[in-house]
């Protein structure tokens, strides 16, 4: 888990200018032996799923800020640290029996919670940034550079649910309505759109000195930009195919009733 995100409360100052110093990750205190550090991360998707957690800065630092210049390795079970676990709208619904309708993937679905990091021990060699403010910002942008490429994924969402969306227009018998047809297309464009600014950023990726290779920086924002848009679009059509009932439908709970199931 790349855990970057801190909850920065007030955000015209820096990490050193807070009136509370744990609202940025920090180290706290070091031996012989490592370091150890304090605050949270927020936002942190999958975290829980992970084996090893890298906690990195989140904004431009400056050398005020030295003991916020932290980059360091945790195992995701370590002393110290305490997950909260994230809310969902329909998150209930798992603990009601509804694994097999009200929910795509009931077992390893996805889950995002905060880290609260409370003198949390990292040795000497898992630490890989200490104390080098002048290196943040660039680790932030490089970092960015790769996660928002990846936001390609949400194509694979969006492929779900305009399939989804079709097979709705075919049980209400409208799959060859013209509007119809052009929500779906309109859909699929707006998809494909947010997976082709993925794939060129990869494409036009070029080789540093070091030989990894990094994907182009502007294709990677407009990835990102575009899944700040069109996913919701894309659902907002889906909604429209799919009518009131896909809002209101009854829970697999009440489908599964002994009495209302029936009915």
């Amino acid at each position: 888990g790349g855990a970057m995100t801190d909850p920065k409360g007030d955000r015209s100052k820096g990490p050193s200018e807070q009136d509370d110093p744990d609202l940025f990750t920090r180290i706290v205190d070091s031996d012989e032996k490592g370091v150890y550090v304090s605050g949270a991360k927020a936002h942190q998707t999958g975290c829980i799923n992970s084996h090893w957690i890298i906690l990195m800065p989140t904004i431009r630092l400056t050398q005020n800020d030295k003991e916020y210049a932290i980059v360091g390795a945790i195992p995701a079970d370590v002393k110290g640290l305490t997950y909260i676990y994230g809310r969902q709208s329909c998150d209930t619904r798992v603990m009601e029996g509804g694994g097999d309708i009200d929910l795509g993937n009931a077992k390893f679905g996805g889950q995002e919670a905060m880290m609260i990091l409370d003198r949390v021990f990292i040795p000497w060699d898992k630490l890989f940034m200490n104390g080098e403010f002048e290196f943040a910002s660039m680790l932030v942008e490089r970092f960015t550079c790769y996660h928002r490429r990846s936001y390609v994924y949400k194509t694979g969402l969006g492929d779900v649910l305009i399939g989804a969306a079709a097979t709705i227009a075919d049980y209400n018998g409208v799959p060859n309505v013209s509007h119809i047809k052009d929500k779906i297309i309109e859909m699929t464009h707006l998809n494909e759109t947010i997976f082709a600014a993925g794939i060129a950023s990869s494409h036009q990726g070029h080789k540093m000195k070091s030989g990894v290779y990094l994907n182009d920086d502007m294709l990677a924002q407009v990835c990102k930009h575009n899944v700040t848009r069109f996913p919701y679009e894309i659902s907002r059509l889906a909604q429209d195919i799919a009518g009131g009932l896909m809002v209101t439908l009854p829970s697999e709970k009440d489908f599964r009733h002994p009495e209302a199931g029936p009915m």
